[in-house]
């Protein structure tokens, strides 16, 4: 059976290769501050990519430098101030949304959208097996979901977003392959040994009560019965 830590590891480095090769092959044009693209590479429809360094973020490019993303936000939800809601989505904001579990279909310019990462148009139509719909029907599609909406990192992020607009099915490949490499970790009854030797550590350090002794067996338990 092939290591869990490995796996998790070349998933980290399978992120990287991918950032770096997508930087190398990006379309996009900035100027010398970086925070300028060329719009005329893109067309109305299509999705947009911004690779991070573990993650990509995406939008639907709506044209007239707008583009169309999910992104967690808390603000709508508090305040009713359209000025400071139209606002650059700052990480208190973000955060804020992920715990929530709220977010955002909101339309930003590009130089917003992308924040300063290279932009890739189009990739993930290597992947999904769905041909792309029209990309005036993508945009559409965009433009109906514009509105607060619930969030969720692994069932509705950015990603499942912008492949139901484009592709007619909300899927997120990142997503996909983090669950494959925690079930693998699961299934590793390695996994279980360590989760019982730190929950015994644990209960002799804190004390044998119901607080420590029972999470820690629940815990145990579920990835004894899960491998």
């Amino acid at each position: 059976m092939k290591n869990p830590m490995l796996s998790v590891l070349s998933f980290l480095l399978d992120k990287i290769f991918i950032f770096i090769k997508l930087k190398s092959n990006c379309t996009s044009v900035t100027d010398r501050n970086g925070n300028k693209y060329e719009t005329s590479l893109f067309a109305r429809g299509d999705l947009l990519e911004v690779p991070r360094t573990l993650f990509v973020h995406f939008g639907i490019y709506l044209g007239d430098n707008r583009v169309a993303h999910l992104i967690p936000d808390i603000l709508p939800v508090i305040s009713h101030n359209k000025t400071s809601v139209k606002k650059v989505v700052t990480n208190k904001r973000l955060i804020a949304g992920v715990l929530a579990k709220v977010a955002s279909v909101r339309v930003d310019i590009v130089q917003d959208f992308a924040y300063g990462g290279d932009i890739i148009i189009n990739h993930m139509d290597q992947s999904i097996s769905n041909k792309p719909l029209s990309g005036e029907e993508v945009a559409q599609r965009a433009e109906k979901l514009v509105g607060t909406t619930s969030y969720s990192l692994l069932w509705n992020n950015c990603e499942h977003f912008v492949t139901y607009c484009r592709y007619g099915i909300p899927v997120s490949l990142q997503t996909d392959k983090f669950c494959e490499i925690v079930k693998k970790i699961i299934r590793d009854q390695r996994s279980v040994l360590i989760s019982a030797a730190l929950g015994l550590a644990l209960t002799l350090c804190m004390g044998i009560g119901p607080s420590t002794t029972l999470p820690c067996f629940l815990f145990t338990f579920t990835l004894w019965m899960a491998s």
